[in-house]
Protein backbone atom coordinates (compact mmCIF):
# COMPACT_ATOMS: atom_id res chain seq x y z
CA UNK A 1 0.00 0.00 0.00
CA UNK A 2 1.26 3.43 -1.38
CA UNK A 3 0.27 6.10 0.88
CA UNK A 4 1.24 9.98 -0.10
CA UNK A 5 2.19 11.06 3.44
CA UNK A 6 2.82 14.53 2.44
CA UNK A 7 -1.04 14.70 0.84
CA UNK A 8 -2.36 12.88 4.40
CA UNK A 9 -0.50 15.82 6.39
CA UNK A 10 -1.95 18.70 4.20
CA UNK A 11 -5.06 17.00 4.79
CA UNK A 12 -4.69 16.44 8.15
CA UNK A 13 -4.04 20.25 9.09
CA UNK A 14 -6.59 21.13 6.93
CA UNK A 15 -8.91 19.26 9.04
CA UNK A 16 -7.39 20.90 12.10
CA UNK A 17 -7.87 24.54 10.72
CA UNK A 18 -11.33 23.73 9.92
CA UNK A 19 -12.13 22.38 13.07
CA UNK A 20 -10.59 25.76 14.80
CA UNK A 21 -13.36 27.67 13.02
CA UNK A 22 -15.91 26.82 15.33
CA UNK A 23 -14.06 27.94 18.17
CA UNK A 24 -13.35 31.01 16.07
CA UNK A 25 -17.25 31.21 15.40
CA UNK A 26 -17.58 30.91 19.27
CA UNK A 27 -15.51 33.73 20.39
CA UNK A 28 -16.99 35.77 17.09
CA UNK A 29 -20.33 35.22 18.13
CA UNK A 30 -19.15 36.06 21.46
CA UNK A 31 -18.11 39.10 21.31
CA UNK A 32 -20.56 41.00 19.46
CA UNK A 33 -23.48 39.88 22.27
CA UNK A 34 -24.08 41.69 25.52
CA UNK A 35 -22.38 40.27 28.90
CA UNK A 36 -24.91 38.53 29.92
CA UNK A 37 -25.59 35.90 27.40
CA UNK A 38 -21.64 35.96 25.96
CA UNK A 39 -21.44 32.11 27.64
CA UNK A 40 -25.05 31.08 26.19
CA UNK A 41 -24.18 31.83 22.81
CA UNK A 42 -20.31 30.25 23.17
CA UNK A 43 -21.86 26.57 24.30
CA UNK A 44 -23.99 26.66 21.53
CA UNK A 45 -20.61 26.58 19.08
CA UNK A 46 -18.69 23.87 21.22
CA UNK A 47 -21.81 21.73 21.95
CA UNK A 48 -22.14 21.19 18.33
CA UNK A 49 -18.68 20.01 17.98
CA UNK A 50 -19.31 17.14 20.41
CA UNK A 51 -23.01 16.89 19.68
CA UNK A 52 -22.46 16.72 15.95
CA UNK A 53 -19.35 14.00 16.46
CA UNK A 54 -21.51 11.78 17.89
CA UNK A 55 -24.06 11.92 15.12
CA UNK A 56 -21.41 11.86 12.61
CA UNK A 57 -20.29 8.03 14.21
CA UNK A 58 -23.38 7.30 14.37
CA UNK A 59 -25.22 7.55 11.01
CA UNK A 60 -23.95 11.42 9.93
CA UNK A 61 -20.83 10.34 7.67
CA UNK A 62 -22.60 7.36 6.10
CA UNK A 63 -26.23 9.28 5.32
CA UNK A 64 -24.03 11.78 4.09
CA UNK A 65 -21.40 9.59 1.49
CA UNK A 66 -22.25 6.25 1.82
CA UNK A 67 -24.26 4.86 -1.54
CA UNK A 68 -24.74 7.21 -4.75
CA UNK A 69 -27.69 7.85 -7.32
CA UNK A 70 -28.23 5.23 -10.13
CA UNK A 71 -25.74 3.17 -8.49
CA UNK A 72 -27.36 -0.26 -8.80
CA UNK A 73 -24.59 -2.09 -6.31
CA UNK A 74 -24.29 0.41 -3.55
CA UNK A 75 -27.76 2.70 -3.59
CA UNK A 76 -28.87 5.43 -1.75
CA UNK A 77 -32.31 6.90 -1.28
CA UNK A 78 -33.65 8.18 -4.23
CA UNK A 79 -30.38 10.65 -4.66
CA UNK A 80 -31.57 12.73 -1.32
CA UNK A 81 -29.78 10.70 1.04
CA UNK A 82 -27.49 8.36 1.47
CA UNK A 83 -27.25 4.24 3.19
CA UNK A 84 -25.94 2.81 6.35
CA UNK A 85 -23.20 0.95 4.71
CA UNK A 86 -20.85 2.86 6.93
CA UNK A 87 -23.26 3.05 10.25
CA UNK A 88 -20.91 3.43 13.16
CA UNK A 89 -18.41 3.70 11.13
CA UNK A 90 -18.83 0.21 9.96
CA UNK A 91 -16.71 -1.01 7.10
CA UNK A 92 -13.91 1.90 7.98
CA UNK A 93 -10.54 0.53 9.01
CA UNK A 94 -7.04 2.61 8.89
CA UNK A 95 -6.30 1.35 5.54
CA UNK A 96 -9.15 1.65 3.60
CA UNK A 97 -8.60 3.61 0.38
CA UNK A 98 -10.68 7.35 -0.43
CA UNK A 99 -11.72 6.85 -3.63
CA UNK A 100 -11.74 9.61 -5.12
CA UNK A 101 -7.65 10.00 -3.72
CA UNK A 102 -6.48 6.22 -3.53
CA UNK A 103 -3.39 7.66 -2.00
CA UNK A 104 -5.56 9.17 0.77
CA UNK A 105 -6.94 6.74 3.68
CA UNK A 106 -10.68 7.01 3.69
CA UNK A 107 -10.88 7.89 7.58
CA UNK A 108 -9.25 11.16 6.87
CA UNK A 109 -11.53 12.53 4.76
CA UNK A 110 -14.47 11.08 7.06
CA UNK A 111 -12.50 13.53 9.83
CA UNK A 112 -12.40 16.66 7.30
CA UNK A 113 -15.51 15.96 6.39
CA UNK A 114 -17.18 16.12 10.02
CA UNK A 115 -15.39 19.58 10.96
CA UNK A 116 -17.57 20.63 8.12
CA UNK A 117 -20.64 19.31 10.12
CA UNK A 118 -19.99 20.60 13.15
CA UNK A 119 -19.54 24.30 12.08
CA UNK A 120 -22.43 24.72 10.10
CA UNK A 121 -25.54 24.58 12.29
CA UNK A 122 -23.52 26.54 15.11
CA UNK A 123 -23.56 29.55 11.98
CA UNK A 124 -27.12 29.64 12.75
CA UNK A 125 -27.24 30.65 16.34
CA UNK A 126 -26.06 34.61 15.80
CA UNK A 127 -29.75 34.76 14.73
CA UNK A 128 -31.46 33.76 17.65
CA UNK A 129 -29.06 34.85 20.35
CA UNK A 130 -30.33 35.03 24.03
CA UNK A 131 -33.96 33.85 22.89
CA UNK A 132 -33.81 30.32 22.96
CA UNK A 133 -33.49 27.56 25.59
CA UNK A 134 -30.73 25.41 25.36
CA UNK A 135 -32.39 22.07 25.56
CA UNK A 136 -34.38 23.37 23.01
CA UNK A 137 -31.57 24.09 20.75
CA UNK A 138 -30.07 20.68 21.51
CA UNK A 139 -33.17 19.10 19.85
CA UNK A 140 -32.67 21.53 16.87
CA UNK A 141 -29.20 20.76 16.71
CA UNK A 142 -30.07 16.89 16.39
CA UNK A 143 -32.68 17.15 13.72
CA UNK A 144 -31.46 20.39 11.67
CA UNK A 145 -28.43 18.05 10.84
CA UNK A 146 -30.74 14.70 9.83
CA UNK A 147 -33.13 16.41 7.43
CA UNK A 148 -31.23 19.48 6.53
CA UNK A 149 -27.39 19.29 6.37
CA UNK A 150 -26.85 15.45 6.07
CA UNK A 151 -29.40 15.41 2.79
CA UNK A 152 -27.72 18.47 0.62
CA UNK A 153 -24.42 17.19 1.52
CA UNK A 154 -25.19 14.12 0.36
CA UNK A 155 -27.09 15.73 -3.04
CA UNK A 156 -24.26 18.20 -3.90
CA UNK A 157 -21.09 16.21 -2.69
CA UNK A 158 -21.59 12.57 -1.59
CA UNK A 159 -22.84 11.07 -5.07
CA UNK A 160 -26.59 12.47 -4.83
CA UNK A 161 -28.48 13.63 -7.58
CA UNK A 162 -27.48 17.09 -8.12
CA UNK A 163 -23.50 16.14 -7.88
CA UNK A 164 -25.00 13.54 -10.44
CA UNK A 165 -26.80 16.59 -12.49
CA UNK A 166 -23.60 18.67 -12.55
CA UNK A 167 -23.68 21.14 -9.59
CA UNK A 168 -20.48 22.17 -8.13
CA UNK A 169 -19.67 24.13 -4.84
CA UNK A 170 -16.20 24.18 -3.98
CA UNK A 171 -16.41 24.09 -0.41
CA UNK A 172 -19.92 24.72 0.91
CA UNK A 173 -21.21 28.07 -0.55
CA UNK A 174 -25.01 26.04 -0.61
CA UNK A 175 -24.01 22.82 1.78
CA UNK A 176 -23.14 25.40 4.39
CA UNK A 177 -23.77 29.06 3.94
CA UNK A 178 -26.75 29.00 2.09
CA UNK A 179 -28.99 26.67 4.20
CA UNK A 180 -27.40 27.92 7.40
CA UNK A 181 -28.41 31.46 6.40
CA UNK A 182 -32.16 30.76 5.17
CA UNK A 183 -32.34 28.77 7.84
CA UNK A 184 -31.11 31.47 10.43
CA UNK A 185 -33.43 33.51 8.69
CA UNK A 186 -36.57 31.13 9.79
CA UNK A 187 -35.68 31.29 13.69
CA UNK A 188 -35.49 34.71 13.09
CA UNK A 189 -39.20 35.07 12.03
CA UNK A 190 -40.39 32.20 14.46
CA UNK A 191 -38.63 33.50 17.41
CA UNK A 192 -39.60 37.16 16.90
CA UNK A 193 -37.74 40.00 18.27
CA UNK A 194 -35.63 40.21 21.37
CA UNK A 195 -37.56 41.67 24.12
CA UNK A 196 -34.39 42.63 25.56
CA UNK A 197 -31.86 44.42 23.24
CA UNK A 198 -27.99 44.62 23.71
CA UNK A 199 -26.34 47.93 23.63
CA UNK A 200 -24.06 46.63 21.18
CA UNK A 201 -20.89 44.14 20.63
CA UNK A 202 -19.43 43.70 24.39
CA UNK A 203 -16.03 43.72 23.46
CA UNK A 204 -14.96 44.25 19.47
CA UNK A 205 -11.34 42.81 20.18
CA UNK A 206 -12.63 39.09 21.14
CA UNK A 207 -14.41 39.52 17.64
CA UNK A 208 -11.40 40.56 16.12
CA UNK A 209 -9.64 37.16 17.61
CA UNK A 210 -12.95 35.22 16.42
CA UNK A 211 -12.66 36.89 12.83
CA UNK A 212 -8.34 35.48 12.97
CA UNK A 213 -9.44 32.10 13.33
CA UNK A 214 -12.10 31.82 11.25
CA UNK A 215 -9.97 33.69 8.56
CA UNK A 216 -7.06 31.51 9.47
CA UNK A 217 -9.72 28.15 9.26
CA UNK A 218 -11.32 29.40 6.13
CA UNK A 219 -7.90 28.38 4.53
CA UNK A 220 -8.45 24.62 5.51
CA UNK A 221 -11.78 24.94 4.19
CA UNK A 222 -11.38 26.04 0.87
CA UNK A 223 -7.78 24.89 0.04
CA UNK A 224 -8.50 21.77 1.67
CA UNK A 225 -11.70 21.01 -0.34
CA UNK A 226 -9.34 20.11 -3.53
CA UNK A 227 -8.16 16.68 -1.19
CA UNK A 228 -5.11 16.85 -2.32
CA UNK A 229 -2.33 18.97 -3.28
CA UNK A 230 -2.10 20.22 -6.80
CA UNK A 231 -2.21 23.88 -8.42
CA UNK A 232 -5.97 23.98 -7.91
CA UNK A 233 -4.68 23.89 -3.93
CA UNK A 234 -2.92 26.87 -4.75
CA UNK A 235 -5.61 28.98 -6.29
CA UNK A 236 -8.46 27.99 -3.49
CA UNK A 237 -5.77 29.02 -0.85
CA UNK A 238 -5.05 32.43 -2.96
CA UNK A 239 -8.66 33.05 -4.28
CA UNK A 240 -9.89 32.78 -0.38
CA UNK A 241 -7.63 35.23 1.09
CA UNK A 242 -8.25 37.95 -1.96
CA UNK A 243 -11.86 38.09 -1.33
CA UNK A 244 -11.67 38.24 2.06
CA UNK A 245 -8.82 41.38 1.95
CA UNK A 246 -11.21 43.00 -1.24
CA UNK A 247 -14.54 42.45 0.12
CA UNK A 248 -13.11 43.67 4.25
CA UNK A 249 -11.95 46.75 2.69
CA UNK A 250 -14.52 47.25 0.25
CA UNK A 251 -17.29 47.03 3.26
CA UNK A 252 -14.91 49.83 5.51
CA UNK A 253 -14.83 52.20 2.63
CA UNK A 254 -18.63 51.99 2.21
CA UNK A 255 -19.66 51.77 5.81
CA UNK A 256 -17.02 55.06 6.15
CA UNK A 257 -19.17 57.23 3.53
CA UNK A 258 -22.53 56.14 4.52
CA UNK A 259 -21.84 56.32 8.56
CA UNK A 260 -19.25 58.67 8.51
CA UNK A 261 -16.91 56.56 10.57
CA UNK A 262 -14.27 53.28 9.71
CA UNK A 263 -15.71 50.48 11.78
CA UNK A 264 -14.24 48.14 13.00
CA UNK A 265 -16.96 45.70 13.31
CA UNK A 266 -17.63 46.38 9.12
CA UNK A 267 -14.43 45.50 8.41
CA UNK A 268 -14.17 42.01 9.92
CA UNK A 269 -17.84 41.83 9.02
CA UNK A 270 -17.06 42.31 5.73
CA UNK A 271 -14.32 39.90 5.43
CA UNK A 272 -16.47 37.22 6.54
CA UNK A 273 -19.19 38.08 3.87
CA UNK A 274 -16.13 37.71 1.53
CA UNK A 275 -14.95 34.35 3.09
CA UNK A 276 -18.51 33.40 2.61
CA UNK A 277 -18.73 33.82 -0.66
CA UNK A 278 -15.68 32.64 -2.65
CA UNK A 279 -16.64 29.45 -0.11
CA UNK A 280 -18.19 27.91 -3.23
CA UNK A 281 -16.47 29.02 -6.38
CA UNK A 282 -12.51 29.18 -5.06
CA UNK A 283 -10.88 26.17 -6.80
CA UNK A 284 -13.21 26.65 -10.23
CA UNK A 285 -12.86 30.46 -11.19
CA UNK A 286 -9.31 32.83 -11.48
CA UNK A 287 -7.85 35.34 -9.05
CA UNK A 288 -9.33 38.22 -10.86
CA UNK A 289 -12.80 37.15 -10.35
CA UNK A 290 -11.96 35.82 -6.64
CA UNK A 291 -11.69 40.19 -6.40
CA UNK A 292 -14.93 40.67 -8.20
CA UNK A 293 -16.71 38.00 -5.78
CA UNK A 294 -14.76 40.16 -2.68
CA UNK A 295 -16.06 43.59 -3.98
CA UNK A 296 -19.85 42.41 -5.23
CA UNK A 297 -20.68 40.05 -1.79
CA UNK A 298 -19.21 42.86 -0.16
CA UNK A 299 -21.64 45.20 -1.29
CA UNK A 300 -24.56 43.46 -1.38
CA UNK A 301 -24.32 41.99 1.67
CA UNK A 302 -23.57 45.60 3.12
CA UNK A 303 -27.38 46.30 1.71
CA UNK A 304 -28.91 42.99 2.83
CA UNK A 305 -28.02 44.01 6.55
CA UNK A 306 -29.52 47.54 5.74
CA UNK A 307 -32.72 45.67 4.54
CA UNK A 308 -32.96 43.55 7.19
CA UNK A 309 -32.77 46.62 9.41
CA UNK A 310 -35.26 48.27 7.76
CA UNK A 311 -37.92 45.40 7.66
CA UNK A 312 -37.48 45.28 11.08
CA UNK A 313 -36.15 41.49 11.08
CA UNK A 314 -33.92 40.84 14.24
CA UNK A 315 -31.39 38.49 13.20
CA UNK A 316 -28.98 39.37 16.28
CA UNK A 317 -25.41 38.84 14.32
CA UNK A 318 -26.89 39.46 10.82
CA UNK A 319 -26.56 35.42 9.77
CA UNK A 320 -28.78 35.32 7.11
CA UNK A 321 -27.73 38.99 5.53
CA UNK A 322 -23.51 37.65 5.68
CA UNK A 323 -23.34 33.84 5.20
CA UNK A 324 -27.30 33.50 3.61
CA UNK A 325 -26.96 36.37 1.10
CA UNK A 326 -23.12 35.87 0.91
CA UNK A 327 -23.43 31.97 0.06
CA UNK A 328 -26.38 32.94 -2.35
CA UNK A 329 -23.78 35.44 -4.18
CA UNK A 330 -20.82 32.96 -4.53
CA UNK A 331 -23.01 30.65 -6.00
CA UNK A 332 -24.65 32.80 -8.51
CA UNK A 333 -21.09 34.08 -9.48
CA UNK A 334 -19.49 30.34 -9.42
CA UNK A 335 -22.68 30.17 -12.59
CA UNK A 336 -21.56 33.11 -14.05
CA UNK A 337 -17.87 32.88 -13.77
CA UNK A 338 -16.71 29.18 -13.47
CA UNK A 339 -13.87 28.58 -15.87
CA UNK A 340 -12.49 25.16 -16.96
CA UNK A 341 -8.96 26.37 -17.70
CA UNK A 342 -8.16 27.16 -14.34
CA UNK A 343 -9.88 23.52 -13.70
CA UNK A 344 -9.53 21.54 -16.11
CA UNK A 345 -10.32 17.94 -14.03
CA UNK A 346 -13.43 18.72 -11.86
CA UNK A 347 -14.10 22.66 -13.10
CA UNK A 348 -16.91 23.82 -15.19
CA UNK A 349 -17.36 26.81 -17.93
CA UNK A 350 -19.89 29.18 -16.64
CA UNK A 351 -22.11 31.43 -18.13
CA UNK A 352 -19.90 34.43 -19.69
CA UNK A 353 -17.83 31.17 -20.90
CA UNK A 354 -20.43 29.64 -22.84
CA UNK A 355 -22.13 27.37 -20.47
CA UNK A 356 -25.62 28.40 -19.94
CA UNK A 357 -26.80 25.16 -18.54
CA UNK A 358 -24.24 24.90 -15.87
CA UNK A 359 -25.54 27.94 -14.89
CA UNK A 360 -29.00 27.27 -14.50
CA UNK A 361 -27.93 23.94 -12.64
CA UNK A 362 -26.30 26.58 -10.21
CA UNK A 363 -29.12 28.91 -9.58
CA UNK A 364 -32.04 26.17 -9.70
CA UNK A 365 -29.78 24.21 -6.94
CA UNK A 366 -29.14 27.23 -4.67
CA UNK A 367 -33.12 28.64 -4.75
CA UNK A 368 -34.57 25.18 -4.05
CA UNK A 369 -31.36 24.73 -1.01
CA UNK A 370 -32.50 28.37 0.79
CA UNK A 371 -36.41 27.40 -0.29
CA UNK A 372 -36.26 23.81 1.43
CA UNK A 373 -33.90 24.99 4.32
CA UNK A 374 -36.38 27.83 5.22
CA UNK A 375 -39.27 26.02 5.40
CA UNK A 376 -38.26 23.07 6.77
CA UNK A 377 -36.73 24.46 10.11
CA UNK A 378 -39.88 26.74 10.52
CA UNK A 379 -41.96 23.74 10.28
CA UNK A 380 -39.48 22.00 12.58
CA UNK A 381 -39.13 24.89 15.13
CA UNK A 382 -43.14 24.70 15.52
CA UNK A 383 -42.85 21.15 16.39
CA UNK A 384 -39.88 20.92 18.61
CA UNK A 385 -42.21 23.63 20.76
CA UNK A 386 -44.80 22.06 20.88
CA UNK A 387 -42.97 19.50 23.46
CA UNK A 388 -40.19 21.72 24.71
CA UNK A 389 -40.80 25.35 24.79
CA UNK A 390 -37.98 27.12 22.27
CA UNK A 391 -37.87 31.12 23.11
CA UNK A 392 -37.07 32.16 26.92
CA UNK A 393 -39.12 34.41 28.37
CA UNK A 394 -38.70 38.77 28.65
CA UNK A 395 -37.77 38.16 32.78
CA UNK A 396 -35.68 35.53 31.31
CA UNK A 397 -34.01 37.75 29.06
CA UNK A 398 -33.92 40.73 31.74
CA UNK A 399 -31.71 37.99 33.79
CA UNK A 400 -29.49 36.86 30.96
CA UNK A 401 -28.80 33.32 29.59
CA UNK A 402 -25.76 32.92 31.16
CA UNK A 403 -27.12 32.81 34.87
CA UNK A 404 -30.83 32.09 33.92
CA UNK A 405 -29.67 28.76 31.41
CA UNK A 406 -26.25 27.76 32.68
CA UNK A 407 -25.92 29.46 35.96
CA UNK A 408 -22.34 31.08 35.05
CA UNK A 409 -20.81 33.83 34.32
CA UNK A 410 -18.13 35.21 31.67
CA UNK A 411 -17.12 38.06 34.19
CA UNK A 412 -18.02 38.97 37.48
Amino acid sequence: MHWDTGNIAFMLVSTSLVMLMTPGLAFFYGGLVGRKNVLAIMIQSFVSMGVTTVLWALCGYSLCFSGSYGNAANPDFFGIIGNLHHAFFMNLGPTTEFPASPTLPLIVFVAYQMMFAQITPALITGAFANRVRFKAYLVFLVCWLLFVYFPFCHMVWGGGILQKSGVLDFAGGIVVHCIAGFAALACVFFVGRRKVQDAGPHSIPLVALGTGLLWFGWYGFNAGSELKVDPVTSLAFLNTDVAASFAAITWLVLAWIIEKKPKFVGLLTGSIAGLAAVTPAAGYVSTGTAILIGVVSSVVCYYAIWLKNHLDWDDALDVWGVHGVGGVVGVICLGLFAYKVVNPDGGADGLLHGDATFFLKEMGAVIGAALYAFVFTYVMLVVINKFTPVKVSQAEQEVGLDEFEHGEHAYE
